[in-house]
This record gives structure tokens, C-alpha cells and sequence, in this order.
């Protein structure tokens, strides 16, 4: 089944603030809510669509990237339904409390659960925006990219800790990371306020990076774009983004594509589209034209006596470079161009063929039908 737009699953439109966003969520994540509905298949795919669109919507970087490239700007980005681990951390203010303990009773205390305090986690994903020649999208290419991102600190080595000392649990949680209280109807487990969730604190915060244990650097990389990248398309590039602050894995870097557009050339999947003037004695007689190809070759391309204006020739792989080594087809529109300046021999000889040909003068509609017919593609 597709996909629902996720503004249609909150029920809230386009232009809604984040307050109005959060409280669409809120009031559909306790009607919904498993605790609720036992053993309602129904509530438990309505609970799990409307976290994923608050996940998307209530966070800025992921609703831009969404509003601008529908579901493709997204893909990966959010955890998906069946880890929501991730997906109310730092979303305390929605309930008045860490809102994971409600799916403990739902996805169980460990797999899809909320993650342990000493469970490393992953660093930030970063996107980068990237401007791509109409040419260089069809045939590839490789870019060097110059952007900022958390690194490990070199002082610490990411404890956060000065040299010489370490951390130690926190005496709020006990190192669990979660404070367990009972609000009515629910348990809520909140993120202890001291440490942040980590489980442990540093008493001697290392001066390089204030006890982080990351420092934002710049960085230059070298990214490949593949043949054929659509416009709207992203290229990931693996344990780029932000470095992580528990230990884990670097986040990744997604590098989206905005291609611009050629002055002769349009595309469409993986085929090329031009148009090529020709001149009225070349569509009566036929001709043998020369065209430019995208990749600046010359290409010989021969014009059917008898062609009408409008006429699509079809030049087989000379389009987009598709999997397996084949390229698309190049469409050249042919347009005929009548002169508006003739000499006196050259008007004389008009009037003559058009005393040979006897034009009618009371022509009769023809069909539009008719009319593609006649300007089929070769």
C-alpha cells in the first residue's frame, strides 16, 4: 500500500506551526496508543504512521527536506516504525515526560526498545546540498566538497574527560540514564536531567573540547556522482556526518542533487531531448544533417524527404547512461524553418512550384490525430 502524505496522517496542512504539528501528533499517539487498543491491528499501523510523520515533521532539517523532495528527501533518515529508540529522544515536552516507556509494553524491553545508557550511539547524519551541471548528472562525474562536521577531539579521544581523569555514574540515575516516575494512566521513564541520558558524568571536563568530546572541524572530501543521478536524488556517502559522542559510529553524510538545466538539452528518465532547426528544402528533398551531442561528438543524422515540422527522430544509445553499460536514445525534434526573406530569383522560383504544385485554397480540417501520426517517430 502507498505511502500517505504525512501532513494527510497528522491531519493538519502545509503551513501548520511546530505547536500545531506536536499537538495533531499528540492527541493521535494516545488514541491510537497499543495500552489502548489490545490486539488492534488497525490502532497499532495508525500509531506506528502517525510517529513516523512526527518524526519527519516536528524536526526542521527533515520537514525542508521533505516539503522540497517528498518521501525520496527522507528515505533513511527516520529510524522507520519499528524503532522508535531514537525517535522520542528529546521529545519530553510532547507529554510532560521521556514518552519511550509507553512502547516498552508494545515492542518489549529489548530489540526494539529503548537503547541502554552504555549502548553507543550513532553521530548526527549531515546533509549537504549540492549544485550539478545538466552534463556532469548524465555522465558522472567526481566534485570535492568542503563542509563542517563534529571529529572525534584529539585530546580526549571523545571521553569528554581532561587527560588523566576518567567519568563516573551519575548519582541522579545510578547510571541507568532514566528517571522512573508514574503519571497516572502511564509509566514514564524521563531522561535524567544530569547527565543527559548518558548514564555517567564528567567531573574534569577536557579544556579542547569542553567535555563533549567532539570539536566542529572542516573538512575537504572527493564525492562520485554516478552516471545518470536524477535531480532530487541523494548520494550517501558512509561515516561522514557527525562524529559520535558515545563511542558508536559516525553519522553519514546525504548529498543531495539539484541539476541544472541545459540550454539545449531536456531529459526524461533515460532519454535526451533536443531540437534541431532544419530549413524547408531539407524537409521537401531529405538531407544528411550534422548535430552536436550532448558530450560535444558529431553525429550524423539523416532527414526523411517528405518531413513534416514536429517530426521526433530517434537515435538510439545516445542518451543516458542506464545500468549494464546501455545508454537511452536522443530525440531530435525537427523544426522547420521558413524564411522570411527571399531574393527575387528565389521568390520567382517559389511561384513557380507553387504553380506546379497548385496549392489548395480551400483546405479542410485534418484531425489532430492524423497530425501526430505524421509526425511519428522515426
Amino acid at each position: 500500500m502507498a505511502k500517505r502524505d504525512y501532513y494527510e496522517v497528522l491531519g493538519v496542512p502545509k503551513n501548520a506551526t511546530k505547536d500545531e504539528i506536536k499537538k495533531a501528533y499528540r492527541k493521535l499517539a494516545i488514541q491510537y496508543h497499543p495500552d489502548k487498543n489490545p490486539g488492534n491491528k488497525e490502532s497499532e499501523e495508525k500509531f506506528k504512521e502517525a510517529t513516523e510523520a512526527y518524526e519527519i515533521l516536528g524536526d526542521d532539517q527533515k520537514k525542508a527536506a521533505y516539503d522540497q523532495f517528498g518521501f525520496a528527501g527522507v528515505e533513511g533518515m527516520n529510524r522507520g516504525p519499528q524503532d522508535f529508540s531514537g525517535t522520542f529522544h528529546g521529545f519530553e515536552d510532547i507529554f510532560g515526560g521521556d514518552f519511550s516507556s509507553l512502547f516498552e509494553t508494545f515492542f518489549g524491553s529489548s530489540g526494539g526498545g529503548r537503547r541502554s545508557a552504555s549502548e553507543p550511539r550513532q553521530g548526527n547524519h549531515l546533509q549537504y546540498d549540492m549544485e550539478l551541471a545538466f552534463k556532469d548528472a548524465v555522465f558522472g562525474t567526481k566534485v570535492e566538497i568542503q563542509y563542517s562536521h563534529n571529529e572525534t577531539c584529539s585530546s580526549c579521544k571523545g571521553s569528554g574527560a581532561a587527560p588523566g581523569t576518567g567519568k563516573k555514574n551519575c548519582p541522579s540515575c545510578g547510571g541507568t540514564g532514566q528517571i522512573r516516575h508514574n503519571q497516572g494512566f502511564f509509566s514514564i521513564a524521563s531522561t535524567c536531567r544530569t547527565c543527559g541520558g548518558e548514564g555517567s558524568i564528567v567531573e574534569h571536563p577536557c579544556k579542547e573540547c569542553g567535555g563533549s568530546g567532539v570539536q566542529k572541524k572542516r573538512q575537504k572530501i572527493m564525492i562520485t556522482i554516478p552516471p545518470g543521478v536524477e535531480n532530487g536524488k541523494r548520494v550517501i556517502i558512509p561515516r561522514q556526518g557527525d562524529a559520535s559522542t558515545s563511542g558508536g559510529p559516525a553519522g553519514d553524510l546525504y548529498v543531495f542533487i539539484r541539476v541544472k538545466s541545459h540550454e539545449y538539452f531536456e531529459r526524461q528518465d533515460a532519454d535526451l531531448y533536443c531540437a534541431v532547426p532544419i530549413s524547408i528544402t531539407q524537409a521537401i528533398l531529405g538531407a544528411e544533417i550534422l548535430v552536436t551531442t550532448l558530450d560535444n561528438r558529431t553525429i550524423k543524422v539523416k532527414v526523411p524527404s517528405g518531413t513534416q515540422n514536429g517530426k521526433l527522430l530517434r537515435i538510439r544509445d545516445e542518451g543516458v547512461p542506464v545500468n549494464g553499460g546501455r545508454r537511452g536514445s536522443l530525440y531530435i525534434k525537427l523544426i522547420i524553418q521558413i524564411p522570411t526573406k527571399l531574393s527575387k530569383h528565389g521568390k520567382e522560383l517559389i511561384e513557380e512550384f507553387a504553380l506546379i504544385e497548385a496549392a489548395n485554397d480551400a483546405p479542410q480540417p485534418i484531425a489532430l490525430s492524423k497530425l501526430a501520426e505524421e509526425a511519428n517517430i522515426s
